[in-house]
């Protein structure tokens, strides 16, 4: 008994003597081991500085880079790719997505189209529906003129909208529509293709149809409706820029102070 006993005694010491001497080797291994150069990534000098944080807000596509004016709002989770050209004094609010990959989209001076908005358009002869732009005379762009205002959550493909409209939330126009000059389409109005909307006229329904006749009083209040969120979109413009300004009550705090 004391024999085994013995026996096991040497051999837990002998098994407690390599574990530490194999430690003492990999200490002193670590210590007269050099360091590891650190490898650093130098970014090339003719890379487009993107910022991949977050969602692209313009997107180019070959040669076409989206064109947005000074003084136009864009909120920051709009998509612009392509071929789209947002005017001075109009506005996209959040969420809209303007994609012009197969031709132009064209936001006119103090238009507005609203949130979760989709503008697109066909080539220049849809398939299926040459005719219609044959009868119409129209392009297949989508044009967007002077002092329109689109409400929220619409769809327009390939569309032609002359100034001073509105247009109706959930509101559909299809290819070679056209809306002309002061006249107002009821929300969820959706316009066929080839379809037009006289000028000074109400229509609504799906599919749109004649309601009644605009006075001259309501046609006169198109345009103030689009200067009026013009005047809204500055607000957002002011606190949307690089540094925002809320550096300035910092500053009169610190003028206080001082």
């Amino acid at each position: 008994m004391a024999t085994s006993i013995a026996r096991f005694s040497r051999r837990g010491v002998a098994s407690t003597l390599i574990r530490r001497c194999f430690a003492a080797e990999a200490a002193l291994a670590a210590r007269t081991e050099p360091p590891k150069p650190k490898l650093t990534v130098s970014p090339s000098p003719d890379r487009v500085k993107w910022d991949y944080r977050g969602q692209r807000q313009i997107i180019p596509l070959g040669q076409w880079l989206p064109k947005v004016a000074v003084d136009a709002y864009v909120a920051p989770n709009v998509v612009l790719a392509g071929q789209v050209t947002v005017w001075d004094g109009s506005s996209v609010w959040n969420g809209a997505v303007l994609r012009g990959d197969l031709n132009k989209i064209t936001l006119g001076f103090c238009s507005n189209v609203q949130e979760r908005c989709v503008v697109h358009a066909a080539w220049s002869s849809p398939t299926g529906l040459p005719f219609i732009f044959e009868f119409t005379g129209l392009p297949a762009e989508t044009l967007i003129d002077r002092y329109v205002t689109v409400g929220a959550y619409s769809l327009l493909r390939s569309c032609t909208i002359e100034p001073e409209c509105i247009i109706g939330q959930h509101s559909i126009l299809m290819e070679g529509s056209l809306v002309e000059t002061r006249s107002i389409l009821e929300a969820g109005s959706v316009v066929p293709p080839g379809r037009r909307i006289p000028s000074g006229e109400l229509w609504g329904g799906n599919p749109a149809r004649f309601i009644r006749t605009l006075t001259n009083e309501e046609t006169l209040e198109i345009p103030k409706l689009a200067v009026a969120i013009n005047h809204l979109s500055g607000d957002y413009f002011s606190e949307f820029l690089p540094y925002s300004t809320v550096y300035l009550s910092h500053l009169e705090s610190l003028f206080r102070v001082s």
